[in-house]
């Protein structure tokens, strides 16, 4: 029987295009010359690895940009957060079923920060997991082993874990969890309640 169910974060509970294809269309900022951030750097933040804020800075002047980091971070985190209500009201019913629900995504730290407090994360999960907190980033099983530490008298076999992301799913497979790919809403209610009967 399903205890825990564990949701990713973007792609399920809010939808956003990625931030380096809305500073091109809304800024013309290069792509060419934005990528190496977003494939390097950027991944070191959401491992835990660097800090945001120190590194973001270098990268925005050779930009272009100069309306400062906050402007950016602003831009970045409100930019079409849109909160997939009917996710978290399917969210409250399976909690109200005794249901654990949590939260598990790659984030940076200040990304992270946001959606717990101003997107309400906090609220909607029993527990949140983060990559930068963790030091390790989906599908490594050294992400899902701490999460299952973490857990006290719940069983691989308890845990259903959801991702958009087909890597991220094996990864929690192979670890030892049930994993489903989420591509509609209505695909993940239908296979969510064969889980739970």
């Amino acid at each position: 029987m399903i205890k825990v169910i564990i949701f990713d974060g973007v792609g399920l509970i809010t939808h956003q295009e990625p931030l380096s294809i809305a500073l091109e269309r809304d800024y013309g900022f290069s792509m060419k010359k934005m990528l190496p951030f977003f494939t390097g750097p950027l991944q070191e933040c959401v491992a835990g690895r660097a800090e945001l804020r120190e590194i973001f800075p270098q990268y925005l002047n050779a930009w272009g940009w100069n309306k400062g980091m906050d402007a950016m971070l602003g831009y970045w985190f409100t930019r079409d957060h849109k909160i997939d209500k009917k996710m978290v009201s399917y969210i409250e019913g399976l909690k109200k079923k005794g249901i654990q629900c949590f939260l598990a995504t790659n984030q940076e730290k200040n990304r992270f920060a946001y959606m717990l407090d101003k997107m309400d994360f906090a609220k909607i999960f029993d527990r949140t997991y983060c990559s930068a907190h963790l030091g390790h980033k989906k599908p490594s099983r050294e992400f899902f082993s701490k999460i299952f530490k973490d857990l006290k008298d719940v069983k691989k076999e308890e845990i259903l874990f959801w991702d958009d992301k087909a890597e991220n799913v094996k990864g929690a497979k192979d670890f030892g969890f049930n994993a489903e790919l989420y591509t509609s809403f209505e695909n993940f209610e239908k296979k969510t309640k064969q889980y739970l009967v």
